[in-house]
């Protein structure tokens, strides 16, 4: 155990940043997970799981598109017929990624299933904006961010000022104004994007503004400063080496955004972090090394829950979703069965918070072309 983390951590703010490092596992009756169901999906009582697409098939007769291979980072986006879109982006390298959509009519059925971004690469993670639309990361040296129209009526745009690095994912801070992005790197870092030109309505003008690095103050946990990037484009330095004082994160992963806190993860130290935005300090709310037998490892993508539990998703572990509670509690919440090789993905929820989508990235075969995305149904709210 790492001696800074030994005791509980204390609130910041009046914010949800886990009361306490989390310290207790097992879920309770309400959350105990039954046998595996038909599709291989072992879930709580009172829950449903099915197959919404596979890689390599139409998921919607209405539509020739095949769903793309290697499902990833995901999000859904309610339409004006009371439907909704999950947007999927698709890690797979050289140049055969991009970001796929289901369209979900009002009583949840596929009616439709589109291109919106090909021939990019290692899509990996990707944020909602408060705009409405999706914007996916490429994960590679030179990876970029590109915003997609969730419904495809605009052509995606690309936007170099977030940086060029080898991008994970990216948040949206409404408040602010600001966006928060992770890099997939040993030495990666927690980078932060302010907008050159002030906001319209909502939207945010992301074709220009200041990146900066953190330098976390009192390492691991503390107040952390920012630090802006010379050159954001890398073109001799890359990002991550221009700021000497930055500090490195070990691997960012997944990124979600609840009420002024920006949770995220990294890979090689199996760590949840919480970032409060108006205090501008950081903590550790999950870290395996307290454990010796983890419930979660592997930790990626992460999404909050309509109850407010942070819900993270596991690439390999145990291919599992699994929550950590305002009260520090760990367990899992659904388990994919019989996919070696495989990881949990693209977890996000529908507008009524009562449909749970994600993928088992290779499926069952553990095959980039082997992807499999289901819907789960239930009260998530508790």
């Amino acid at each position: 155990m790492r001696g800074a983390l030994a005791g509980a951590a204390a609130v910041i703010g009046s914010r949800w940043l886990g009361r306490a490092l989390a310290t207790e596992t097992g879920a309770t009756d309400r959350w105990a997970l039954l046998p595996p169901d038909d599709n291989g999906v072992r879930l709580p009582r009172g829950f449903t799981s099915r197959i919404v697409a596979r890689s390599g098939t139409r998921p919607a007769s209405a539509s020739s598109y095949k769903w793309h291979g290697s499902p990833d980072g995901g999000a859904c986006f309610a339409t004006p017929d009371g439907g909704w879109v999950y947007v999927s982006n698709c890690e797979l390298p050289s140049g055969g990624g991009g970001v796929g959509a289901l369209r979900f009519d009002a009583a949840g059925e596929v009616v439709d299933a589109y291109s919106l971004l090909d021939r990019t690469s290692l899509n990996c993670a990707g944020g909602a904006t408060p705009w409405g639309t999706w914007l996916s990361c490429e994960e590679f040296p030179q990876g970029r961010v590109w915003e997609c129209d969730p419904i495809g009526r605009s052509a995606a745009v690309v936007h170099p000022a977030l940086g060029i690095f080898a991008h994970e994912d990216v948040i949206v801070d409404p408040t602010a104004g600001r966006l928060y992005l992770t890099e997939d790197a040993p030495q990666g870092r927690f980078y932060r994007f302010t907008p050159t030109s002030p906001a319209s309505g909502n939207r945010l003008d992301l074709s220009a503004g200041m990146l900066e690095a953190a330098e976390v103050m009192g390492e691991p946990e503390g107040p952390v400063r920012w630090h802006a990037v010379p050159d954001p484009s890398g073109a001799r330095v890359a990002p991550s080496r221009q700021v000497r004082q930055s500090t490195p994160f070990r691997g960012g992963e997944g990124m979600a955004w609840h009420s002024g806190v920006a949770y995220f993860t990294t890979k090689y130290d199996n760590r949840v972090w919480a970032y409060d935005t108006t205090t501008e300090r950081i903590r550790i709310i999950y870290d395996d090394d307290r454990y010796a037998d983890p419930v979660l490892t592997g930790v990626d993508n992460v999404v909050v829950a309509p109850n407010g539990d942070v819900l993270v998703a596991e690439d390999g572990g145990h291919m599992q979703l699994v929550a950590i509670s305002p009260a520090g509690d760990v367990y899992p919440i659904l388990q994919v069965t019989t996919h070696i090789g495989s990881e949990i993905a693209g977890p996000a929820f529908d507008p009524s918070g009562t449909r749970l989508y994600f993928s088992s990235q290779r499926g069952p075969i553990g095959l980039l072309s082997g992807g499999i995305t289901f819907e789960v149904r239930g009260p998530f709210a508790g």
